[in-house]
């Protein structure tokens, strides 16, 4: 491979970091915001020109089974854009080169067997959900249908993340917003005018996502820097760097796991109370969303940036990179409770006319949003201590304050007192002690200190 002639300056790692960080964040916030716009439409147009049983079939159980597989994917994935962003700000072309081929061939595979197992399971497990009868052919055949354009969106997603990775959060925004018109355009055209109604929804979703597989595979095809070009005849699994990424990313596709296992359980409660509240609750998913896009653009930023500055030895802006990110995340989350609680109404509107639904959304999203800062630490330090490659204690630490206490409230406490209520306390229950036990373990620095005794002995043995 020929020699790559290095740019002067890595602004990630030498830039001013509150300036650099939203420069970073801004596309990828508004990136995720035409992602949950593009998850959204569906719901949308559905809702208005199908109904609520409609609208309860493309969110609700089906919404949280689909973030099972894809986000176990995404999360195994994620330990690609932790590798490649360290070699990046590392300098070492060969191996970053070989990361990026052998993170898209990891989603031809992967994503042909979740496919599979998507298609083929979606029966069992709206059932085994308790999916009310008047939704299930809906949601059945929306999940089969998403399934067949499963590839393309993983490929979107280890494409985007590997831009990402080498401090590039414009273009994969740029294609979402193409692939999210898209979507608009074809839910009208399939939903409205040829009135085919959750399948025409479906379809449209997955055209989609063949646009934007195909348009991040073409970007990365015509990149200049050979550091992250993608040779078609290349691609292949290197058998070491699928070890380096999996040892990264099995703890976050876990991890993603059993986020999504709680939201089952979370989501088979609140279909015990019937079709309004779980219309209610996928709207409000959708409102909700906006925030933790926000939250996750912030997580994606401080990852880049820690694995950046880690790799190129800069310890000293690692920390100060987390305390800016702190800042501008805090004051993110109170400025959204303030006006999600203010506007949410109107916005209930755009999904449904019925009252009984927007009355008990507007209840769910009363209930939550002033709790939001509680998450904001897990958010951002697990980030931080993920982009130094330590992805196991932030797992546990998630697992546990997060997904097996949320799990067990829903089968302890809520029995013996249920309402809606009670349900929804496991979130901010859940987010707060998760949140000090990522401060506890962020403060005392032995995570750091780990990964640079590791990262001195890899550079001896190598």
């Amino acid at each position: 491979m020929k020699q790559f002639q290095h740019p002067t300056v890595n602004e990630i790692t030498e830039g001013v970091i509150w300036k650099q960080l939203l420069l970073f964040f801004f596309p990828i916030m508004l990136g995720t915001f035409f992602q949950q716009l593009y998850n959204t439409a569906d719901a949308v147009i559905v809702g208005q020109f199908v109904g609520k049983e409609a609208l309860a079939a493309v969110g609700g159980a089906t919404g949280t089974l689909i973030n099972l597989l894809v986000g176990f994917f995404v999360g195994l994935a994620s330990g690609a854009t932790v590798i490649i962003s360290q070699y990046y700000g590392a300098m070492k072309i060969e191996k970053c080169s070989d990361a990026v081929h052998t993170a898209i061939a990891m989603s031809f595979v992967g994503g042909s067997i979740l496919m599979v197992v998507g298609i083929f399971g979606a029966p069992w497990a709206l059932r085994a959900m308790g999916t009310p009868e008047n939704i299930m052919n809906y949601s059945l055949i929306y999940m089969i249908i998403y399934f067949v354009g499963l590839i393309p969106n993983l490929l979107y997603n280890v494409g985007s993340g590997i831009l990402r990775a080498i401090g590039d959060s414009k273009r994969p925004m740029y294609f979402l917003i193409v692939c999210c018109l898209a979507n608009v355009i074809l839910d009208l055209i399939f939903v409205v005018v040829f009135q085919w109604g959750v399948f025409g929804a479906a379809v449209a979703t997955c055209i989609a996502q063949y646009i934007s597989g195909g348009l991040v595979l073409l970007s990365l095809s015509q990149a200049e820097d050979e550091r992250y070009r993608l040779i078609r005849k290349r691609i292949k699994l290197h058998s070491a760097l699928l070890k380096e990424i999996v040892i990264i990313g099995i703890p976050a596709g876990l991890q993603s796991v059993m986020y999504s296992v709680s939201n089952i359980v979370i989501q088979a409660s609140v279909n015990t109370f019937g079709t309004d509240r779980i219309a209610a609750y996928t709207a409000y998913g959708k409102i909700d969303g906006l925030f933790w896009m926000i939250m996750g653009a912030f997580g994606v930023a401080i990852t880049t940036f820690v694995g950046q500055n880690f790799g190129a030895g800069k310890l000293d802006r690692i920390h100060k990179s987390v305390k800016v990110c702190l800042g501008m995340a805090f004051g993110t989350a109170f400025g959204m409770s303030a006006i999600l609680m203010l506007t949410s109404r109107g916005i209930y509107h755009l999904f449904t006319q019925d009252i009984a639904v927007i009355e008990a959304g507007m209840q769910m999203l009363l209930y939550l949003a002033p709790y939001y800062f509680t998450y904001v630490c897990v958010e951002i330090l697990s980030g931080a201590v993920r982009g130094t490659g330590d992805s196991v204690i932030p797992m546990i630490m998630t697992c546990l304050g997060i997904c097996v206490l949320r799990m067990a409230w829903i089968w302890i406490a809520v029995p013996l007192n249920h309402t809606i209520e009670n349900v929804l306390f496991s979130y901010p229950l859940t987010w707060s002690l998760t949140s000090v036990l990522f401060i506890f373990y962020y403060l005392q620095g032995g995570w750091l200190k780990r990964r640079i005794k590791k990262e001195q002995q890899k550079s001896l043995q190598g």
